[in-house]
């Protein structure tokens, strides 16, 4: 062994792993604050400057965490999609696969953007849109995320048509209007409107069974059930 080697287990390592540990914590605690910054004012509104007066922390910590601009908003995309599936698409994991889920599913959504999880509502209905046109790694990394929701909502829609002995259908055109018409209730939530709520509910049920004409839910506006 020369003279200054660490080994296994020894003081230096050790310090090495909380010193990871520190770091790990002080980049979760950025981007969970800059994915609220983001909610409400876009990814282009973030900034070392600005998360460290609001953190209450240096600048130039934050600079080395993360180096540059780009890298902090992609570390905060990240931070939105493991935040949204806690809150969304976890906790459904035990219901039945199929309508129940799916129900689940949009229910945990409604939720999301009703409480609101973060203070301006959908992270990707605040984001989606400024980088639809601007190619590159953030417009990716959402839209990665974009899909997987999608496919998530395709894989229960089908189960649940194929229990009713439907088939399938058409998967992609019904995961599109719900897509759709949960971005319209974002939008309809933001403006205190919650009549919106019973609106999902009613497609999503005419999307289930297409021979039932769907009906007003009990009470005005409708709430998650």
């Amino acid at each position: 062994m020369t003279t200054g080697s660490v080994e296994p287990g020894s003081g230096g390592e050790r310090d090495g792993d909380r010193r990871r540990e520190r770091g790990t914590r002080s980049r979760r605690i950025v981007t969970r604050h800059a994915v609220d910054i983001a909610s409400l004012d876009g990814l282009d509104g973030l900034s070392f400057g600005r998360l460290a007066d609001d953190l209450e922390i240096s600048k130039a910590g934050i600079q080395t965490l993360f180096r540059t601009k780009e890298a902090l908003q992609l570390a905060t995309v990240a931070t939105a999609g493991e935040v949204f599936a806690e809150a969304v698409v976890a906790p459904v994991g035990a219901a039945p696969a199929g309508a129940p889920r799916l129900r689940a599913l949009i229910d945990r959504w409604i939720d999301y953007a009703a409480r609101p999880l973060f203070p301006g509502g959908c992270f990707w209905g605040a984001n989606l849109p400024v980088f639809d046109s601007r190619p590159g790694p953030i417009r990716d990394a959402l839209r990665r995320q974009h899909r997987g929701w999608l496919h998530t909502l395709a894989r229960d829609f089908e189960l649940a048509r194929a229990a009713r002995g439907l088939g399938a259908g058409d998967t992609d055109l019904a995961v599109f209007q719900i897509d759709a018409v949960l971005n319209a209730a974002n939008i309809a939530l933001r403006f205190d409107e919650p009549s919106s709520v019973e609106k999902v509910h009613r497609v999503v049920d005419g999307l289930l069974d297409p021979g039932h004409s769907p009906t007003g839910r009990a009470g005005a506006g409708g709430s998650p059930r």
